[in-house]
């Protein structure tokens, strides 16, 4: 049991104030995200990280709204990939450094590897180092092999999930709280983990809904993240997500896949087994196919698209951003 101490954020108030949250999401609209590292290798493994800090800028200048970090602890080679390399929250503070205004997410955290506590002083160190433009997208992790190399059980790390999450919201938004856990500790109250987060609450993202039921993810964390489908796919699960959701609230609905931009700006949208193949033009048309569905945010690797990193971003600035800006700069 967590002892209930004065509980700070109002939720409402905590993500209208929060810039990474306003420039990412509101009712009826849809923005576009790139998953780092903003590079294109559609053979083997491993980015080169070339110019990856400069490339992020350029990112930033031309209008894209978000830029998302992957968190694989182990490189796997069964696999084929390695994401950018970098811890993902080193890798955001170092990004908040760099960059001004573009939001900064996760897709995300595996948390059951993670100690809520320190997660809590980490995350909450970067969202204040980047002026609230943090966004914590938490998952369950997806590789069973990792589980063994920390010790942890595969079969229970929904429960374990759920445990470190409470125990992370208590530290993080609760001042001075008593709480009690069997697998992370006990404090009689009196000690504070600090800081908080800038803006009361760092938004939580679940990542391919993290092994959790709808209705708790609706009801703990403030958005969902899910592979791309079908257009015509999309209107009904974006409505089962907005009935799960509390009377009065907006929570985003956001969809990831791995983008293959071709040559032609009008080759139509077309699924495979690695996200999908279109033309920017169609891309566009897409993006307002999935807005209508009730889309928040699109959230693209261009991993493997066969083209240089610096014709996708211009063909991005070009057919896409007009139609799709940020909906609110960093202050």
């Amino acid at each position: 049991m967590t002892a209930r101490t004065k509980y700070q954020p109002d939720i409402r108030q905590a993500m209208a104030a929060h810039p990474g949250y306003r420039r990412l999401f509101a009712p009826g609209e849809i923005t576009l995200g790139l998953i780092m590292p903003l590079e294109t290798y559609a053979e083997g493994c491993m980015p080169t990280m070339r110019n990856h800090l400069a490339t992020a800028r350029h990112a930033e200048e031309i209008g894209i709204p978000g830029l998302w970090l992957l968190d694989i602890p182990f490189f796997d080679p069964s696999y084929g990939a390695a994401g950018q390399l970098f811890e993902p929250l080193t890798y955001m503070a170092a990004l908040a450094m760099q960059t001004e205004k573009i939001a900064l997410g996760t897709t995300g955290i595996v948390l059951p590897f993670r100690d809520p506590h320190l997660f809590a002083k980490q995350m909450a160190s970067v969202d204040q180092l980047s002026g609230g433009r943090c966004l914590a997208g938490l998952s369950l992790g997806d590789r069973r092999d990792e589980y063994p190399l920390f010790g942890i059980d595969f079969d229970t790390r929904a429960e374990r999930f759920r445990e470190i999450f409470r125990l992370y919201r208590t530290v993080s938004e609760h001042d001075r709280p008593a709480f009690a856990s069997e697998l992370f500790g006990s404090s009689p109250g009196g000690f504070d983990m600090l800081p908080k987060p800038p803006f009361a609450r760092t938004p939580t993202i679940a990542i391919n809904g993290a092994g959790q039921s709808l209705d708790w993810v609706a009801r703990e964390m403030e958005g969902i993240m899910v592979p791309i489908s079908e257009p015509e796919r999309l209107a009904e699960m974006t409505a089962e997500w907005r009935a799960a959701q509390p009377e009065g609230t907006f929570k985003p609905f956001c969809i990831v896949g791995f983008l293959h931009l071709e040559e032609d700006p009008d080759q139509p949208f077309e699924r495979d087994r690695e996200g999908f193949h279109v033309g920017s033009r169609a891309l566009a048309r897409f993006m307002e196919q999935a807005r209508a569905a009730g889309v928040n945010h699109f959230a693209m690797n261009p991993r493997y698209t066969r083209r240089p990193m610096e014709e996708v971003l211009f063909e991005l600035e070009r057919d896409v951003l007009p139609h799709f800006p940020a909906l609110e700069a960093a202050d």
